[in-house]
């Protein structure tokens, strides 16, 4: 049988900014999302069954419960496909971290299916479908780093620098909707536009919350700030700090304490587009 193998890279927020509360219960963001060359590993084969089965090194999660499951079934779904399909899923993304995992998962499974299963439906197709999982799942079937706003479905792409990250995670998992739903969040920042993104001073407005909820977060925050500008990603748990070389940010990662765990990468502005070929 046919089948494709892929990464689903992490993302990191360089900067989220709220400006408002919408009447749904989702709210208006500002932010970057910035892609890294790190991630899952993904293998999908499929079959003529129908079924769709999921394979993953990820304990305690039901299938029904998978981000992935859901992205199959929804392409099937609207495709009227007869085809099922077997899913690897290799995670090295941490969970509740604010690095997009589930999301990115969730993305390259509408992009591969759509390929293995010859659905044909255009990438804006398929990120439309993706903004119903996720609201960040469009940007990772887009595949490209980007300016976001509205949900964070609305995206001009960016062409950044290359730089180097180290992102560390303490051992807490976030919940988005906690954050997101705490009285004292900011919701009130005013908009920028993206011509300015140079004059604007980066911040995060859910870090504040996250550090009175989740102290670990901001231990780690502190630990990094004699090493550059460290920043929380997304609404947390994970903190990153940008360098210009990856010697840099090895060096500071060596010296990384035993109960947080950390990564190197470097930020990439495309998903190489190769890494989800047939095969």
């Amino acid at each position: 049988m046919p089948s494709i193998t892929t990464t689903a890279p992490a993302k990191i927020n360089l900067f989220l900014h709220i400006t408002g509360r919408r009447s749904d219960g989702y709210h208006n963001i500002q932010t970057i999302f910035q892609l890294l060359n790190y991630g899952d590993e993904m293998s999908f084969c499929d079959n003529d069954t129908g079924d769709i089965e999921i394979t993953t090194n990820l304990m305690g999660i039901p299938k029904q419960d998978n981000l992935v499951f859901h992205a199959a079934k929804k392409l099937q779904t609207a495709t009227n496909c007869r085809k099922g399909c077997t899913i690897n899923l290799r995670k090295q993304i941490p969970m509740g971290a604010g690095l997009g995992g589930g999301s990115s998962n969730a993305a390259a499974t509408l992009v591969a299916l759509n390929q293995l299963w010859q659905c044909n439906l255009s990438t804006s197709s398929l990120a439309q479908m993706g903004c119903e999982l996720g609201a960040d799942v469009p940007v990772f079937v887009h595949g490209q780093t980007a300016f976001a706003e509205g949900i964070g479905e609305q995206l001009s792409p960016l062409e950044l620098p290359e730089k180097w990250f180290l992102v560390v995670t303490p051992d807490c998992h976030v919940s988005t909707s906690e954050i997101f739903s705490h009285p004292q969040l900011t919701r009130n920042s005013t908009p920028i536009k993206i011509r300015a993104l140079d004059e604007v001073r980066f911040r995060n407005d859910c870090q504040k919350v996250v550090f009175a909820q989740y102290p670990a977060v901001e231990e780690v925050f502190d630990w990094l700030t004699p090493y550059g500008q460290p920043l929380m990603t997304g609404t947390g748990s994970s903190v990153f700090c940008r360098f210009d070389s990856e010697s840099e940010a090895n060096r500071v990662l060596l010296q990384l304490p035993n109960q947080w765990n950390g990564f190197v990468a470097q930020g990439i502005n495309h998903i190489d587009s190769n890494q989800r070929d047939i095969q």
